[in-house]
């Protein structure tokens, strides 16, 4: 079992210290002052008053006498401040102030730490952004002039800021760590109680200065923890610091540095593991995780995770017999169904019009479950029949009143709450929050199931709307929806939920930053790519890079140093160490596997056990089958039904085309879900076509068809149109875009068919109207089966012309003449594309129902695509190519050679050898 550099610490102070109540031990986090207090139990064997021991952060704080605010507050501050320096005409609203303010602050923060002289800074800052925008022209424009007079305010934004919240009491850690600066001769004078400084290592300047305050007072101490490996290798970056640290104090002159260890050179089993993906790694080190517990050391463990998005689907990925894990980090806020539900809800205000709201944010916002959880009672689901309505109704923008109409009052108070006017303040929006959450309480609360975690998620909530409340209460800063958003997202983004665990026991999972000060005996880490371990040249920052370096700030390089310490610091005392990375980066995931792991490889130790492999899963590849369904006694009484009821000429298309699609179709009843039709889909505009036209020849049955006619059909087109559009598309705004293209297409339908008719009549053709969307249904003939099959359709239209029967089919898609032309009998029923023929025929031999043909008759299909076809007729073709004989008229023996097609069809359908298999479409 390993030592760890906090028990090596605590046995050198106890062996050099009478008494450790008069002690202060100073650490870089309040995770590591709980296993330094471990190790002094461990230690001693009697009871003693505890030595203090404190995070660096609670250190600094009491020195400064300043209370650190939260992130928002300082937004809200700095606001206040903005406002009180800008002219009134280049204000802007707080939405888009506090898209940069956030990074401004970032800024003042690190100018501080590093105790820049701010007046210069920002003087030179000013300069440079005046260069930048040099040019020949004389005049500026006005965005130049609001641009530079923005830069030269910067130092009396600064200075009025940092004022304001000294007068509060308050401070970020920057200003903090200033003021603590100016204290801290003060507080070394009065104090008798030595001090220990643990573990750091990347020291800003006033961390640095302070430190060194407390050394030169003689009645203080520091440890580092650094390997003679990477401390005496100039090139190394993890003793980036140290060696700076060892050359340019004073105190290092005379006093000794330490704590120079000399672990990493010792035996390590050390694999570098390439893993597919993120979740991949999460898998990979669940693997892991079992194959230690069978070996029963789990104990000592740490799971660092390189990217903490990781989480989730590491937690899921835990062998059930990992009984304690402790996760540093808590779980992230904005990963919980509580706040995907708010943020559909923020999406849906967001996207009001005129006291409604768009339908697909309302769906979202409606189809989301704790949406159900809130409105629905235990045996009705209000949101179902609201979600099917609006879908029903086509209805794009949806009002409040019409919500209310399709449900009681019961839920009306709860609608109130979801839908609100945006036009309203912005706190009675977030009391509507607070509201639904204490909605949302009382129901899980009562709830026979297990609903602790919910609860948990729902109080995080409770008190994240409560703090925004508070905030806006005081500085009245959040106008509209979109800051509302905007600021809710800054909060849940910082927000998580605490795990309850045991610090000490059992697996440890962690980030990075968490592991400072901490060893293990086996280390995994995760996501070891560029980008992410180191982070790469990120810069989240308005200052130029060459004012960094000017001014002694931070730059990528000292932040790569920094993830250097930390991953070669963890791999120090470690006995086995997994390092994963992805080897599918992409943009968001990182770049290639990082140069931490080539170092290793390069420049392994000769005690070093080194295994380079890539993990993948094993993926078994497996022939795609066809979907085949058997039919059983089931299956063949529910086809019995369908023929008793009557199979349609399209169902047994469907058949032909893909027998799996007739199976979800016509005998299990299973339809596409409607949607809300936002533009006019093709089977609407072909509804809508269709019953034009049956309005227009409906009453003309028995008539022959005449110019007059015409003549008045065309004169009512628009009103004809315009109301089965909103019959078709109920809700719906026909009137502009995409919509009312589709009404002029309907037009120019309609137009140029009453022109195709208008020409007929020209050529001389007597055209008499028989039958309009007539239902037919005739039974076939099926002397295999003790029950009646029939087929069933709707003719669109039968006409005479000039004596011969003409039965006609409307497609408002493009047909061909081929289409419907066959050279087989067997062609009917063999191949898909004969679909068009084999509906034409079906129409013929249910208008005859079962009778001889005593009249000439043809069937065709007319175009609306294809207009200049005129009537597309059936034919039977002998020959190919254009010598081909065609035959146009249907007689009995082509309704003999259909008929024992569709008989053989249909006995096909019933064959129990057969089973229905999907075919490629």
């Amino acid at each position: 079992m390993i030592t760890s550099f906090l028990e090596e610490v605590v046995t050198t102070i106890v062996a050099k210290e009478t008494t450790l109540e008069n002690l202060v031990f100073v650490l870089p986090s309040k995770r590591a002052g709980v296993f330094l207090k471990n190790a002094l139990v461990k230690k001693i064997d009697q009871t003693i008053f505890a030595p203090e021991i404190l995070s660096i952060e609670t250190f600094v704080e009491q020195l400064s006498n300043l209370k650190s605010a939260s992130n928002v507050q300082l937004v809200f501050e700095f606001y206040e401040v903005y406002k009180q320096l800008t002219p009134e005409n280049q204000q802007e609203d707080f939405y888009t102030f506090s898209r940069w303010a956030t990074v401004m602050l970032q800024d003042f923060n690190e100018i501080d730490r590093y105790l820049i002289n701010t007046k210069d800074f920002f003087s030179y800052l000013s300069s440079v952004k005046e260069i930048n925008h040099w040019s020949l022209s004389p005049d500026k424009t006005e965005m130049q002039e609001q641009y530079l007079s923005f830069w030269k305010r910067l130092d009396a934004y600064y200075s009025a800021f940092s004022n304001t919240l000294a007068e509060k009491g308050l401070g970020y850690q920057g200003l903090i760590y200033r003021e603590a600066l100016e204290n801290v001769e003060l507080y070394i004078q009065n104090t008798s109680k030595k001090h220990y400084f643990i573990g750091f290592n990347a020291l800003n300047t006033a961390e640095s200065n302070l430190i060194q305050e407390f050394l030169q007072s003689h009645n203080a101490e520091i440890f580092w923890d650094i390997d003679t490996e990477f401390l005496e290798d100039y090139d190394h970056d993890a003793g980036l610091f140290m060696r700076k640290y060892k050359q340019d104090w004073n105190y290092f002159q005379q006093h000794p540095f330490q704590y120079v260890s000399h672990h990493f050179s010792s035996a390590k089993h050390i694999e570098l593991i390439g893993v597919p993906k993120n979740v991949g790694q999460a898998k990979f080190v669940g693997k892991l995780l079992n194959d230690k517990l069978a070996k029963g050391d789990i104990q000592h463990t740490a799971v660092v995770l390189g990217n903490e998005s990781l989480l989730n689907p590491l937690l899921n990925s835990l062998p059930k017999a990992i009984e304690k894990a402790n996760i540093t980090s808590g779980f992230p806020l904005f990963n919980t169904p509580i706040a995907t539900f708010f943020n559909s809800y923020f999406s849906c205000l967001e996207h009001q019009d005129d006291d409604k709201w768009y339908y697909q944010y309302v769906l979202s916002l409606l189809s989301h479950p704790i949406t159900r959880t809130f409105l629905d009672e235990a045996d009705v689901s209000y949101t179902a029949k609201l979600i099917a309505q609006i879908q029903e109704q086509n209805i794009v923008f949806v009002s409040l009143t019409h919500l209310k109409e399709q449900t009681p009052e019961s839920i009306h108070i709860k609608l109130d709450k979801l839908f609100v006017n945006t036009l309203d303040n912005s706190n009675k929006i977030v009391q509507n929050c607070v509201d639904i959450i204490v909605y949302l309480k009382d129901i899980y609360a009562n709830s026979e199931q297990e609903n602790g975690l919910y609860l948990e998620y729902l109080f995080r909530f409770y008190e994240l709307f409560n703090q925004i409340l508070v905030f806006n209460t005081n500085y009245n800063a959040i106008t509209t929806t979109k800051a509302l958003k905007g600021i809710f997202s800054e909060l849940l983004s910082a927000e998580s939920v605490d795990f309850q665990g045991e610090p000490l026991e059992g697996l440890q999972i962690m980030g990075m930053l968490e592991s400072r000060n901490l060893d293990f005996e086996t280390v995994i880490i995760t996501s070891v790519n560029e980008g992410i371990l180191p982070s790469g040249k990120s810069n989240n920052s308005f200052i130029p890079f060459d004012m960094k370096v000017a001014f002694n700030l931070p730059t990528y390089k000292e932040k790569d140093a920094v993830y250097t310490y930390h991953f070669y610091r963890l791999l120090q005392r470690a006995k086995n160490v997994y390092v994963l990375y992805n080897t599918e980066p992409d943009v968001l995931e990182g770049g290639e596997k990082s140069r931490f792991l080539l170092q290793l490889e390069l420049y392994k130790k000769p005690m070093h056990e080194l295994k380079n492999y890539i993990a993948s899963p094993k993926l078994v590849g497996k022939p795609k089958t066809p979907t085949e369904i058997h039919k059983n006694e089931a299956l063949l009484q529910k086809l019995k039904e369908v023929a008793t009821k009557g199979f349609s000429p399209t169902s047994l298309s469907n058949y032909v085309r893909n027998p799996i699609d007739f199976y979800y179709q016509s005998v299990l009843g299973i339809r596409n879900e409607e949607e809300v039709e936002e533009n006019i889909a093709a089977n609407t505009l072909g509804t809508i076509i269709h019953n034009t036209l049956e309005d227009f020849y409906k009453p003309l049955e028995g008539e022959f068809l005449t110019k007059n006619h015409l003549l008045a059909m065309k004169e009512n087109s628009n009103t004809t149109i315009a109301k089965h559009f909103e019959k078709e598309y109920k809700g719906g705004d026909y009137s502009r875009g995409k919509n009312y293209i589709s009404y002029q297409v309907a037009l120019r339908y309609i137009t140029n068919f009453l022109k195709l008719e208008e020409e007929r009549l020209n050529e001389g053709k007597q055209i008499k109207i028989l039958h309009i969307e007539s239902n037919l249904r005739t039974q076939i003939p099926m002397a295999q089966f003790n029950f009646p099959v029939y087929i069933r359709g709707k003719v669109d239209r039968v006409e005479e012309e000039n004596g011969i029967i003409n039965i006609i089919d409307y497609k408002t898609g493009r047909v061909m003449q081929n289409d419907v032309e066959i050279t087989s009998w067997n062609d009917l029923t063999a191949d898909y594309k004969y679909s068009k023929a084999f509906q034409i025929l079906s129409y013929v031999y249910m208008m005859q129902q079962g009778k001889p043909i005593t009249k000439t008759t043809q069937g065709g299909i007319i175009s609306f695509k294809n207009l200049k076809g005129k009537v597309l007729q059936f034919a039977f073709k002998e020959g190919y190519g254009r010598g081909a004989k065609k035959f146009h008229e249907i007689n009995n023996e082509t309704i003999q050679h259909y008929q024992e097609a569709l008989q053989n069809l249909i006995l096909e359908i019933f064959d129990t050898t057969k089973p229905l298999t999907e075919k490629e479409v």
